[in-house]
Protein backbone atom coordinates (compact mmCIF):
# COMPACT_ATOMS: atom_id res chain seq x y z
CA UNK A 1 0.00 0.00 0.00
CA UNK A 2 1.36 3.51 -0.89
CA UNK A 3 0.03 6.40 1.32
CA UNK A 4 0.72 10.03 0.92
CA UNK A 5 1.02 11.94 3.76
CA UNK A 6 0.91 16.27 3.68
CA UNK A 7 1.46 18.20 6.79
CA UNK A 8 1.49 22.16 7.60
CA UNK A 9 1.69 23.39 10.62
CA UNK A 10 2.11 26.77 12.10
CA UNK A 11 2.56 27.98 15.72
CA UNK A 12 3.88 30.64 17.32
CA UNK A 13 6.64 29.77 19.79
CA UNK A 14 8.19 31.95 22.52
CA UNK A 15 11.46 33.70 22.56
CA UNK A 16 13.78 30.59 22.27
CA UNK A 17 12.60 30.49 18.75
CA UNK A 18 13.57 26.69 19.38
CA UNK A 19 11.65 23.71 18.61
CA UNK A 20 12.02 20.17 18.64
CA UNK A 21 10.26 18.33 16.05
CA UNK A 22 9.61 14.59 15.74
CA UNK A 23 6.92 14.92 12.20
CA UNK A 24 9.15 12.94 9.57
CA UNK A 25 7.94 9.48 8.71
CA UNK A 26 10.60 6.59 10.02
CA UNK A 27 12.57 4.05 7.48
CA UNK A 28 11.14 1.07 9.44
CA UNK A 29 10.56 -2.36 8.91
CA UNK A 30 7.45 -2.79 6.77
CA UNK A 31 7.94 0.98 5.16
CA UNK A 32 9.76 2.35 2.76
CA UNK A 33 10.22 5.82 2.38
CA UNK A 34 9.87 6.43 -1.17
CA UNK A 35 10.22 10.69 -0.92
CA UNK A 36 9.77 13.42 1.10
CA UNK A 37 10.48 16.86 1.80
CA UNK A 38 10.36 18.89 4.83
CA UNK A 39 10.10 23.13 4.41
CA UNK A 40 10.33 25.46 7.43
CA UNK A 41 10.45 28.76 7.00
CA UNK A 42 13.49 30.46 8.03
CA UNK A 43 15.21 28.01 10.37
CA UNK A 44 18.40 25.93 10.83
CA UNK A 45 18.04 22.30 11.24
CA UNK A 46 20.05 20.00 13.43
CA UNK A 47 19.13 16.47 13.05
CA UNK A 48 19.48 13.80 15.92
CA UNK A 49 18.63 9.98 16.34
CA UNK A 50 15.18 9.06 17.80
CA UNK A 51 13.95 6.91 20.89
CA UNK A 52 15.50 3.66 20.72
CA UNK A 53 17.15 4.73 16.79
CA UNK A 54 13.92 4.73 15.75
CA UNK A 55 13.63 8.02 13.41
CA UNK A 56 14.57 11.24 13.41
CA UNK A 57 14.30 14.32 16.15
CA UNK A 58 14.74 17.68 14.36
CA UNK A 59 16.04 21.09 16.25
CA UNK A 60 14.71 23.81 14.19
CA UNK A 61 15.92 27.28 15.16
CA UNK A 62 13.44 30.05 13.76
CA UNK A 63 14.86 33.36 12.76
CA UNK A 64 10.89 34.36 14.21
CA UNK A 65 8.94 33.92 16.91
CA UNK A 66 6.30 31.98 14.73
CA UNK A 67 6.85 28.25 13.67
CA UNK A 68 5.76 27.65 9.27
CA UNK A 69 6.21 24.06 8.66
CA UNK A 70 5.37 21.76 5.62
CA UNK A 71 6.27 18.20 5.05
CA UNK A 72 4.86 15.81 2.42
CA UNK A 73 5.88 12.04 1.69
CA UNK A 74 5.75 9.11 0.17
CA UNK A 75 5.19 5.60 1.79
CA UNK A 76 5.41 2.12 0.74
CA UNK A 77 4.06 0.01 3.84
CA UNK A 78 4.64 -3.74 3.03
CA UNK A 79 3.77 -4.86 6.68
CA UNK A 80 0.66 -7.59 7.07
CA UNK A 81 -1.62 -7.37 9.16
CA UNK A 82 -1.40 -10.29 11.58
CA UNK A 83 -3.94 -12.00 13.89
CA UNK A 84 -2.19 -11.42 17.25
CA UNK A 85 -3.61 -14.57 18.20
CA UNK A 86 -1.32 -15.81 15.95
CA UNK A 87 1.45 -14.87 18.12
CA UNK A 88 3.57 -16.03 20.94
CA UNK A 89 5.14 -14.24 23.58
CA UNK A 90 8.93 -14.65 24.53
CA UNK A 91 9.73 -15.59 28.07
CA UNK A 92 11.59 -12.73 29.87
CA UNK A 93 14.86 -14.10 30.03
CA UNK A 94 15.18 -14.37 25.74
CA UNK A 95 14.36 -10.72 25.46
CA UNK A 96 16.79 -9.19 23.27
CA UNK A 97 18.29 -5.47 25.38
CA UNK A 98 15.99 -3.32 23.18
CA UNK A 99 12.21 -4.98 24.47
CA UNK A 100 13.53 -5.89 27.42
CA UNK A 101 13.49 -2.54 28.95
CA UNK A 102 9.62 -2.05 27.79
CA UNK A 103 8.47 -3.70 30.30
CA UNK A 104 9.54 -0.98 32.54
CA UNK A 105 6.67 0.90 33.97
CA UNK A 106 6.94 4.78 33.10
CA UNK A 107 5.62 8.32 33.89
CA UNK A 108 2.42 7.94 31.81
CA UNK A 109 2.68 3.89 32.01
CA UNK A 110 2.32 2.80 35.88
CA UNK A 111 1.82 -0.94 35.05
CA UNK A 112 3.11 -2.04 38.42
CA UNK A 113 -0.63 -0.64 39.39
CA UNK A 114 -2.26 -2.76 36.98
CA UNK A 115 -0.63 -6.74 38.03
CA UNK A 116 -3.28 -7.71 39.94
CA UNK A 117 -6.32 -6.46 37.85
CA UNK A 118 -4.57 -8.09 34.64
CA UNK A 119 -3.78 -11.38 36.51
CA UNK A 120 -7.48 -11.82 36.99
CA UNK A 121 -9.12 -10.60 33.78
CA UNK A 122 -6.79 -12.16 31.30
CA UNK A 123 -6.35 -15.35 32.90
CA UNK A 124 -5.99 -18.54 31.08
CA UNK A 125 -4.34 -15.92 27.75
CA UNK A 126 -0.91 -15.82 27.09
CA UNK A 127 0.84 -14.32 24.37
CA UNK A 128 -0.87 -12.83 21.77
CA UNK A 129 -4.10 -13.87 22.79
CA UNK A 130 -3.57 -12.22 25.64
CA UNK A 131 -2.89 -8.60 23.79
CA UNK A 132 -5.52 -9.38 21.65
CA UNK A 133 -7.95 -9.46 25.12
CA UNK A 134 -6.34 -6.62 26.26
CA UNK A 135 -6.93 -4.79 22.85
CA UNK A 136 -10.73 -5.79 22.29
CA UNK A 137 -11.31 -4.72 26.39
CA UNK A 138 -9.78 -1.31 26.27
CA UNK A 139 -11.76 -0.90 22.99
CA UNK A 140 -14.78 -1.63 25.04
CA UNK A 141 -14.86 -0.50 28.29
CA UNK A 142 -12.64 3.00 27.25
CA UNK A 143 -14.86 5.78 25.30
CA UNK A 144 -13.38 7.60 22.90
CA UNK A 145 -14.02 11.28 23.23
CA UNK A 146 -12.02 14.08 22.05
CA UNK A 147 -10.49 17.18 24.62
CA UNK A 148 -10.94 14.46 27.66
CA UNK A 149 -7.29 14.44 28.51
CA UNK A 150 -4.76 16.44 28.74
CA UNK A 151 -0.44 16.48 28.23
CA UNK A 152 -0.39 15.06 31.94
CA UNK A 153 -3.04 12.18 32.48
CA UNK A 154 -2.21 9.24 33.36
CA UNK A 155 -2.98 5.71 32.23
CA UNK A 156 -4.28 5.43 35.96
CA UNK A 157 -6.47 8.74 35.23
CA UNK A 158 -7.81 6.66 32.25
CA UNK A 159 -8.45 3.63 33.79
CA UNK A 160 -10.50 5.53 36.33
CA UNK A 161 -12.62 8.33 34.14
CA UNK A 162 -13.13 5.19 31.15
CA UNK A 163 -12.66 8.36 28.55
CA UNK A 164 -9.77 9.14 26.56
CA UNK A 165 -8.32 10.12 23.10
CA UNK A 166 -5.51 7.78 21.34
CA UNK A 167 -2.43 8.93 23.32
CA UNK A 168 -5.11 7.65 26.27
CA UNK A 169 -5.64 4.31 24.53
CA UNK A 170 -2.24 3.86 23.57
CA UNK A 171 -1.00 4.11 27.21
CA UNK A 172 -3.39 1.69 28.72
CA UNK A 173 -2.37 -0.78 26.02
CA UNK A 174 1.17 -0.33 27.08
CA UNK A 175 0.45 -0.57 30.51
CA UNK A 176 -1.92 -3.68 30.08
CA UNK A 177 1.03 -5.33 28.16
CA UNK A 178 3.79 -4.38 30.68
CA UNK A 179 1.66 -6.00 33.38
CA UNK A 180 1.06 -8.84 32.03
CA UNK A 181 5.05 -9.55 31.26
CA UNK A 182 4.72 -8.59 27.63
CA UNK A 183 7.14 -5.63 26.09
CA UNK A 184 4.96 -2.50 24.88
CA UNK A 185 6.07 0.96 23.87
CA UNK A 186 4.46 3.93 22.75
CA UNK A 187 4.40 4.40 18.63
CA UNK A 188 3.47 7.93 17.05
CA UNK A 189 2.18 7.05 13.87
CA UNK A 190 0.12 8.89 10.60
CA UNK A 191 -2.76 6.76 9.87
CA UNK A 192 -5.12 6.32 7.30
CA UNK A 193 -8.98 6.55 8.02
CA UNK A 194 -7.61 8.82 11.81
CA UNK A 195 -11.11 10.94 12.71
CA UNK A 196 -10.14 13.43 12.99
CA UNK A 197 -7.24 13.82 10.72
CA UNK A 198 -4.09 14.38 13.32
CA UNK A 199 -1.05 12.49 14.67
CA UNK A 200 -2.44 8.91 15.43
CA UNK A 201 -0.65 7.16 18.96
CA UNK A 202 -0.86 3.20 18.69
CA UNK A 203 1.00 0.41 20.79
CA UNK A 204 3.70 -1.86 19.11
CA UNK A 205 4.06 -5.02 21.55
CA UNK A 206 6.68 -7.24 21.44
CA UNK A 207 5.46 -10.94 19.88
CA UNK A 208 7.32 -13.49 17.88
CA UNK A 209 10.49 -11.51 17.74
CA UNK A 210 8.94 -8.32 16.04
CA UNK A 211 7.06 -4.81 16.74
CA UNK A 212 3.31 -5.51 16.51
CA UNK A 213 1.38 -2.07 15.84
CA UNK A 214 -1.78 -2.71 18.32
CA UNK A 215 -4.66 0.40 18.10
CA UNK A 216 -7.24 -0.02 20.26
CA UNK A 217 -9.40 2.82 18.66
CA UNK A 218 -10.09 0.37 16.14
CA UNK A 219 -8.98 3.13 13.39
CA UNK A 220 -6.49 1.63 11.60
CA UNK A 221 -4.97 -1.51 11.06
CA UNK A 222 -0.73 -2.00 11.21
CA UNK A 223 -1.16 -1.91 6.90
CA UNK A 224 -2.53 1.31 7.52
CA UNK A 225 0.15 3.43 9.37
CA UNK A 226 3.23 4.86 8.86
CA UNK A 227 5.77 5.22 11.82
CA UNK A 228 7.33 8.44 12.86
CA UNK A 229 8.88 7.21 16.22
CA UNK A 230 8.59 5.35 19.91
CA UNK A 231 9.06 5.59 23.48
CA UNK A 232 8.20 4.46 26.84
CA UNK A 233 5.29 6.60 26.68
CA UNK A 234 3.97 10.37 25.08
CA UNK A 235 6.60 12.05 27.17
CA UNK A 236 9.74 10.19 24.93
CA UNK A 237 7.55 10.85 21.65
CA UNK A 238 6.08 14.08 21.03
CA UNK A 239 5.67 15.47 17.74
CA UNK A 240 6.67 18.95 19.02
CA UNK A 241 8.22 19.84 21.71
CA UNK A 242 9.59 23.75 22.88
CA UNK A 243 11.09 25.35 25.95
CA UNK A 244 8.43 28.20 26.10
CA UNK A 245 4.71 27.36 25.37
CA UNK A 246 3.64 26.68 21.78
CA UNK A 247 0.39 28.28 20.49
CA UNK A 248 -1.61 26.75 18.02
CA UNK A 249 -2.68 28.61 14.84
CA UNK A 250 -3.16 26.54 12.02
CA UNK A 251 -2.68 22.57 11.72
CA UNK A 252 -3.37 20.22 9.00
CA UNK A 253 -2.80 16.52 9.15
CA UNK A 254 -3.37 14.73 5.60
CA UNK A 255 -3.00 10.67 4.90
CA UNK A 256 -4.38 9.11 1.91
CA UNK A 257 -3.67 6.14 -0.30
CA UNK A 258 -3.17 6.70 -4.06
CA UNK A 259 -5.94 5.14 -5.90
CA UNK A 260 -3.94 3.52 -8.33
CA UNK A 261 -1.76 1.50 -5.92
CA UNK A 262 1.23 3.49 -7.45
CA UNK A 263 3.80 6.61 -5.70
CA UNK A 264 1.63 9.70 -7.33
CA UNK A 265 3.96 11.81 -9.85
Amino acid sequence: MYLTIDLDMTYGIGPSRTVMLAIEAASSTGQTLIADHLEIKGASLHRIEGESGVGTRIWAHLEEQELNLQYCAEVEVTRDDIPLEDLVAEPVHALPASAFTYLRPSRFCQSDEFSSFVTNRFSGLEGGAKIAAIRDWVAREILYLEATSDTQTTVVDTFARREGVCRDFAHLVCALSRAAGIPARYASVYGLGVDPPDFHAVAQVWLDGDWRFVDATGMCTAAEMVLIGVGRDAFDAPFMETEDEATLLAQSVSVRRDADGKVSQ
